[in-house]
């Protein structure tokens, strides 16, 4: 394990300096290579379903763990839009020049060697290759035991490709050992080998490595995102909003798992939107005032405030106000995604101003927490906490910045 860090720092050395047109030329390699080695892919990833079929798996899981040819081919897709966003590395951040005539800027570097811990996806092999080394970053993969064959065979493409263009193949690495005491190597940095860590997986990796890591760490434990929904927001609208907020996609970390609706906007808009909610499959859990309203809703225990489902189930509550909202989710929320629906803007702006979370909407679904969404081309993951990465983390936040001055024989007094 220190061996593969000195390796991933020697690789990001010589990445750091690399142009454009070679990152670019490697992402292209990348993508042809998984294509050309669909079978082998396929062939891999055939006997990790076995063996998770064996162990018992859910039906969930297997599709979590499983690839196809077409799985394969949004793959090398992905990695081609990587290609094509701007390459941030070397951008000036923002300059200006002293009184003494220093001339100072801040320019974007690569932020160093990645550690990426994650479990039962192996696309996910793929897309973290591509989006550390567009900017010049190196990456250790430490894949879940239950999809190991398969990155093992991506990884081992990926290198091969990265090295027929002439950079080196170090810059993508996987631990090759499903051992558990690796992933305690990579949270103790590798003797300062690695600079950040990205953990993709359930919450119990996500605690694991936030409690025992020793180096900084982009990850959201939980996405429990709220909608707070108003008098004067348009009832389509807000019934769009909400449901599909909750109903696209239940298990992703931007689904919303609390509907908060003005106690002024009750009479108007909480049994449409409930009675959507319920129509669209979802369980509804309720404080009183949204119990009253329909028979259906079962009753909301203090733990539901603080639950994030990851299904077709929302807690609903009465508030008074904006100020009550803002304060139910200052106490409740995770800080990943909030969304307000209002067509009134001084709400709108004390909401996305005092809201504390990486991402907050005004009028728009939760379910746009997403990098490639945001025109980021693709993420590595949602980071909620407070370094300079936060929400999604895309090729840009895998930079970091240092300072560049010019002078012309300036001394100190």
């Amino acid at each position: 394990m220190l061996y593969m860090g000195r390796l991933a720092r020697a690789a990001a050395a010589e990445l750091a300096v690399a142009s454009t047109e070679q990152k670019n030329a490697a992402l292209e390699a990348m993508a042809a290579a998984l294509e050309a080695g669909t079978e082998k892919i396929l062939g891999a990833n055939a006997k990790d379903l076995e063996a998770a079929e064996r162990n018992g798996r859910d039906a969930a899981f297997l599709d979590r763990l499983r690839l196809d040819e077409a799985r394969v081919a949004a793959m090398a897709s992905g990695m081609r839009e990587v290609a094509n966003l701007p390459d941030p590395v070397g951008g000036t951040i923002a300059s200006w020049t002293r009184p003494n005539g220093l001339e100072i800027a801040r320019v974007r570097v690569p932020l160093g060697v990645i550690g990426m811990i994650y479990e039962s996806r192996p696309n996910v092999t793929a897309d973290a290759s591509a989006l550390c080394l567009s900017p010049g970053t190196a990456v250790i993969l430490r894949s879940g035991s239950d999809s190991f064959l398969t990155s093992l065979v991506i990884a081992n493409i990926l290198t091969d490709a990265i090295k027929s263009v002439g950079l080196p193949g170090e810059a993508v690495q996987l631990v090759p050992s499903v051992d558990r005491q690796a992933v305690g190597y990579i949270l103790g940095g590798l003797d300062g080998a690695i600079d950040v860590i990205v953990p993709r997986g359930g919450k119990s990796l996500v605690e694991r490595v936030q409690k025992e890591a020793r180096v900084p760490v982009f990850a959201h434990l939980e996405g429990n995102c709220h909608v707070y929904v108003d008098e004067t927001a348009p009832l389509d609208m807000a019934r769009d909003i909400v449901v599909n907020a909750k109903m696209r996609r239940t298990g992703i970390c931007g689904a919303a798992e609390t509907l908060l609706v003005s106690r002024a906007a009750v009479d108007t808009h909480l049994t449409p939107i409930v009675d959507a909610l319920i129509e669209a499959g979802c369980e509804v859990r309720g404080d009183p005032d949204t119990q009253h309203t329909d028979s259906r809703v079962k009753t909301a225990t203090d733990e539901d405030w603080d639950t994030e489902y990851l299904a077709p189930v929302i807690a609903v509550k009465v508030v008074d106000d904006l100020d009550d909202a803002i304060a139910h989710i200052g106490e409740h929320s995770s800080h990943h995604t909030d969304a307000i629906v209002t067509l009134d803007a001084a709400s709108a702006a004390q909401f996305l101003s005092r809201v504390d979370s990486a991402i907050v909407l005004h009028n728009a679904s939760t379910q746009f927490a997403d990098g490639g969404e945001f025109g980021m081309g693709a993420e590595i993951g949602i980071a909620t906490g407070r370094f300079h990465a936060r929400g999604p983390v895309g090729v840009e936040q895998l930079t970091t910045f240092k300072y560049v001055v010019r002078g012309q024989g300036q001394t100190r007094p």
